[in-house]
């Protein structure tokens, strides 16, 4: 009779990381909102039961958090924060900077939640939207001459997702979209996706584009969500060969 392995164990969280999480949750409970002052040092002491350094530990973890800040002086004390969208884009960024992501992973999502983007932003964008969409897709309406300008043009086109997102009024499809948009272009960069020089990418790309913008425009939601798709659909079968010969190169030299 062999022995089951034995599963291995989740990591011990520390106290100062459980005071944090309750202090989160004491937080929620009362429904306090950015700017709501917490109580001070000695009243968590008491609430929580804990050392003031366990205390001190766990404010100074959800300072680094962003949930709360801290201001000195008369009138100050520990108050509760908000976590900026970009901050929180560059933190969940690190994390997916360890694992190794490919384009067909960011594409397998984008391929589901970038359409129905498409098709809720149909007839709901202002004339200044539109135009601000257009000017986006007019920063790369031409072949680039050095790699540096090609890299700002798949900058720029990776932009013009970030903005759509922007435009949602359902802010997780918006962070989904605009997070995406951000790995791809950390991505494109370090990975230098961008060379070799890739014409056949720009020109699908902008024609998508500025077919959307005309369906946007236009009301027509099942001709958005149809355009989005089969961008997504066209970028990632060229993306994948711009990583494939990236690669092959790379392995080369």
């Amino acid at each position: 009779m062999t022995d089951t392995p034995a599963k291995p164990s989740s990591p011990r969280r520390s106290r100062p990381v459980k005071v944090a999480d309750q202090i989160k949750d004491w937080v929620v409970e009362r429904d306090l909102k950015q700017g709501a002052k917490l109580p001070n040092e000695a009243e968590m002491i008491a609430l929580f039961g804990v050392s003031k350094g366990t205390v001190r530990e766990a404010m100074r973890i959800l300072e680094a958090q962003g949930l709360i800040v801290t201001r000195t002086g008369p009138g100050g004390g520990s108050f509760v924060g908000e976590v900026s969208l970009e901050r929180a884009k560059s933190l969940l960024a690190n994390y997916f900077y360890f694992q190794d992501l490919s384009v067909s992973d960011i594409y397998q999502m984008r391929k589901v939640v970038e359409p129905e983007l498409a098709a809720s932003l149909a007839g709901t964008l202002k004339p200044d939207q539109i135009a601000e969409l257009r000017g986006l897709v007019q920063q790369y309406d031409r072949p680039a001459e050095s790699p540096e300008e090609e890299r700002d043009q798949h900058i720029a086109s990776l932009r013009f997702h970030a903005k759509l997102a922007e435009y949602s009024r359902n802010p997780l499809l918006a962070f989904m979209v605009s997070f995406m948009a951000r790995i791809l272009t950390d991505l494109t960069v370090y990975r230098r996706l961008y060379e070799p020089h890739n014409e056949e990418l720009r020109v699908r790309g902008q024609r998508h584009q500025l077919d959307l913008v005309e369906a946007l425009e236009a009301g027509d939601a099942d001709r958005a969500e149809a355009i989005m798709r089969s961008h997504m659909l066209g970028a990632e079968s060229l993306m994948q060969r711009q990583e494939a010969r990236v690669m092959r190169r790379f392995i080369a030299e």
